[in-house]
């Protein structure tokens, strides 16, 4: 296979090579390495460090510095030098300083952005942190436990059951354990591991390698020592990394959408400036040049850094609400979620199981049933679990402790079968000192009842007939329907030869009788549940318990338990019934991990963007499918590894404010971009319309790309506005189809004024600067020169109060600052904007940009205007929402 080729060399040679081999060769003793000797593996063979999702210095600057953005940016400065210098043979007063600005430009957006994306990492690597995984090493002859991370080549690590295996390692020692390699095969079997060694001619199938261990499986069952032999990126998994992209991330996904609607704008409208301007001014040069800042003027340059930024605060801001982003880009998914699957136990109800009742097939109270519970439990290594931690318990019973050690020590265990998904149930295979060899088996009630030919009733081994299947039936589906959660126990004679046991040993069994379990529902899961629906966020129960029990816990909590699809019933499902009971379907029960998969992609089928919340070993295939995986501080260390989301706490009134954190981050997001665009196209439209009849350009294509990237800055506070509270109530979605609408509704609007900014600029303030005359009037160049720069500058200027002023009205669908205020950041930074860029106008400096002081009178004139456009856009605003209903 492919993957096979992959394997490291180290693992491949000690796969056939003995244990003391192993130790001789890399002069290690079996009590672990010392300090020294780590240090010294950490300096030969490197850290045990994946870098995951994380891109290097060189290819965030690259990101950073050359984006089709950039390269615009660059085209425009390298081209305004080209035309200045070479083909002009006297080039303008100003002409060597436009592309120094453009390049001053490009450097300014790409180290703000670089900078930015170092934040970013840092804040994610912080919060990364807080989620502890540690594995059990042997340093310095001492047990001790370490990060993941300070694994070294040679170190003697332990594993039991749950852990993920942190490293590729040779096992040196295995106790019935049993491994799923799911994450590096997609393959759902179980394998045993061991610690003998393989001959030779091994095949190179990762399913015969049955003495390694490969980072990112885990361990279901049983326990295990093994030796380092490859870390980070030399494991087999960090092969995989190397040769598998990355999934897209929130800004190849928005930003698809957003390039393809400025793209359609682009190809219509800067060939169109391109010609017309060329055929009236005959500078050809001149009308490329600013069509070209037309493209960049379309563009929100500074999106990188804005989606940046949201993404930055909003993943701080969640880890202060208990909620760890471990991966910022997931944020988006996080917001837009509209289906929440979870598994009942632990986040509908406490997670604290306790055992209710101890009884035979008849439902009478028998103590042997219990110490069969009991001696399985404490003899299988499996993965642990609330049903044993209650069997365990029984120990604490009064008068009980001397009668279960007594018991233990009257039993030895010889093998097990662990627990799986297809057989639902586990048996241990015991030796009693007086002779007798027993079969334990405990379970679902179906899957033992079916594997059992005899019951014991009333003392006696009587044969299963059908009527005594009937009646056990009845007796537990009556139990079920308290929302009890009931598991068989079986027995099976062995004979005393006998060391080893299979799955086909699992027939013929005895029924003893059943134990009771009860978990009751969390007080607070009610309310929870009720703010995820005002948030319209469907909740699914996708549980491994019975169809009884699981509808029992969601009556409890108001959750329609009228129609509940068992796993047997998915298995006879085509795909479309599949996707029909998801969508229609709340409650789905009798689940193998692989069925809760085959749920998610049906409800991804229909259209929904899914969510799933688990922390045991079954729900990893899960999380890693879903389009966001939640889990818990308190998972095991595999489901934490897939997720993208950690609740420090398991509760849903958590998750709650993690999703209205998420749907602020985006709604920020998406508010810059509908904003930023539909300005910049109500720019573009009216230099079109100015062309038809100015005789020079209404704006320097220098100016246009400054204004543009100003006001881009500024926009940059926008992640610390405020987000009015009904726009929570939907899931956040960004559509391409969304955004032409707003671009052209609000776009012209702003046109409109831009238009009658240019009359009256054209037909009375540069007029009586000028003389009283009208450009065309004008023969000096001198005065032509300061018409048109006045003309500009008046624009330049009405253009940045309009853009910025706007952003009060359009940032939401309420009335401004009555119903709807804009934080202190927004506010602050919009009027120093405003401010700074008025008064720089008036500087000499400006004279380096082409801009000039304006009459007095003129920012009367902005005011009216401005004032006079923000109510228009409101009323225009309001019949938007009308039709739409929403603004972004």
């Amino acid at each position: 296979m492919a993957k096979d080729s992959l394997l490291h060399e180290r693992l491949e040679t000690y796969s056939h090579k003995s244990i003391s081999q192993l130790l001789e060769d890399f002069s290690l003793s079996i009590g672990g390495l010392s300090t020294a000797a780590a240090q010294a593996m950490r300096e030969k063979y490197g850290n045990n460090e994946i870098q995951k999702r994380k891109d290097s210095l060189p290819q965030c600057l690259r990101r950073a510095f050359l984006n089709p953005l950039t390269v615009i940016l660059l085209t425009v400065g390298f081209v305004s030098f080209f035309a200045d210098t070479m083909l002009s043979q006297k080039a303008a007063p100003n002409s060597l300083t436009t592309a120094p600005i453009i390049l001053l430009m490009f450097l300014i957006s790409g180290c703000l952005r670089f900078s930015q994306e170092l934040r970013s990492r840092k804040a994610t690597d912080k919060l990364t942190q807080m989620i502890h995984a540690n594995v059990s090493v042997f340093r310095d002859g001492q047990l001790a436990e370490l990060p993941m991370s300070e694994l070294v080549i040679g170190d003697r690590i332990r594993l039991c059951a749950g852990d993920s295996i942190p490293a590729d390692v040779r096992f040196i020692s295995a106790t019935d354990l049993f491994v799923s390699q799911a994450a590096i095969t997609g393959e759902s079997a179980i394998l045993e591991k061991d610690a003998s060694t393989l001959p030779e001619h091994t095949g190179a199938s990762l399913a015969v390698l049955r003495n390694l261990g490969f980072t990112g499986s885990t361990i279901i069952s049983g326990s295990g020592e093994g030796i380092v032999l490859a870390v980070g990126q030399d494991t087999l998994y960090g092969s995989f990394h190397a040769c598998q992209s990355s999934k897209k991330n929130l800004f190849t996904l928005t930003s698809s959408s957003i390039a393809k609607v400025l793209l359609k704008f682009m190809l219509l409208l800067v060939p169109m400036i391109f010609l017309l301007l060329g055929i009236m001014h005959g500078s050809w040069v001149t009308s490329f040049l600013f069509a070209l800042s037309v493209a960049v003027g379309l563009t929100p340059e500074m999106l990188p850094m804005v989606i940046t930024a949201c993404l930055t605060k909003g993943a701080i801001a969640m880890s202060k609400k208990e909620t760890l982003i471990k991966d910022m880009n997931s944020m988006q998914v996080f917001g837009s979620m509209d289906v929440l699957c979870m598994d009942k136990t632990g986040t509908l109800t406490n997670d604290k199981i306790l055992l209710e009742y101890y009884m035979d097939a008849l439902g009478n109270e028998d103590s042997t049933v219990l110490d069969m519970a009991f001696i399985n439990s404490s003899f299988h290594s499996g993965a642990q679990n609330n049903i044993d931690s209650a069997v365990l318990k029984c120990r604490r019973m009064p008068h009980h402790e001397q009668h279960f050690s007594s018991l233990l020590g009257n039993w030895k265990k010889a093998d097990e079968l662990p627990f799986d998904y297809s057989r639902k149930c586990v048996s241990v295979l015991a030796h009693s000192t007086d002779g007798s060899c027993l079969m334990i088996t405990k379970g679902s009630v179906d899957a033992v009842s079916e594997r059992c030919s005899f019951v014991r009733v009333n003392g006696k081994t009587v044969p299963m007939g059908k009527d005594r299947t009937d009646s056990i039936r009845a007796i537990t589906e009556e139990i079920l329907e308290d929302g009890i959660k009931v598991i068989a126990v079986a027995i099976k004679e062995i004979a005393p030869q006998r060391t080893t046991v299979t799955a086909a040993d699992e027939n013929s069994m005895t029924l003893l009788g059943y134990l009771a379990f009860f978990d009751a529902p969390k007080a607070s899961a009610k309310i929870a549940l009720e703010k995820l629906h005002r948030l319209s966020v469907q909740t699914k129960i996708l549980s491994g318990d019975s169809a009884e029990v699981t509808a029992s816990v969601c009556e409890r909590l108001n959750i329609p338990a009228s129609r509940i699809v068992t796993g047997r019933q998915i298995a006879e499902m085509t795909d479309s019934q599949l996707r029909e009971a998801a969508e229609n379907c709340s409650l789905f029960a009798e689940l193998t991990p692989q069925q809760k998969v085959k749920i998610l992609y049906a409800l991804r089928a229909q259209g929904h963007t899914v969510g799933f919340l688990g922390d045991g070993i079954n729900d990893i295939p899960a999380l890693a499918e879903a389009d966001v995986g939640i889990s818990v501080e308190n998972a095991v260390d595999a489901a934490k590894e897939v997720s993208d989301v950690v609740l420090l706490k398991k509760d849903l009134n958590v998750l709650e404010k993690g999703i209205l954190e998420g749907r602020k981050t985006f709604l920020n997001i998406s508010k810059y971009v509908h904003i930023s665009a539909s300005s910049n196209l109500g720019n573009i439209i009216a230099i079109v319309c100015a062309s038809l009849f100015l005789p020079f350009l209404p704006m320097t294509s220098l100016q246009l790309i400054l204004l543009n990237l100003l006001y881009d800055m500024i926009c940059m506070v926008l992640p610390w506005d405020n987000v009015d509270s009904s726009l929570f109530k939907q899931p956040a979605e960004f559509s391409g189809k969304h955004l032409s609408r707003f671009m052209l509704c609000f776009g012209p609007v702003s046109s409109v004024f831009d238009i009658l900014t240019f009359l009256f600029l054209y037909f009375f303030v540069c007029p009586t600067a000028c003389g009283g005359h009208l450009f065309y009037e004008i023969t000096n160049p001198a005065l032509r020169a300061q018409f048109a720069t006045l003309f500009q500058s008046g624009w330049f200027l009405e253009s940045i109060w309009s853009q910025i002023l706007i952003l009060y009205m359009l940032r939401t669908k309420d009335i401004p600052f009555v119903q709807s205020r804009p934080s202190v950041p927004v506010l602050l930074t919009t009027l120093a904007g405003i401010l700074s860029l008025t008064v720089f106008s008036c500087l000499p400096a400006a004279a380096g940009i082409g801009l000039t002081a304006v009459p007095p009178y003129f920012y009367l004139y902005i005011i009216v205007v401005c004032v006079c456009y923000m109510l228009v856009a409101s009323v225009v605003k309001a019949l938007y929402l009308k039709k739409h209903s929403r603004l972004f």
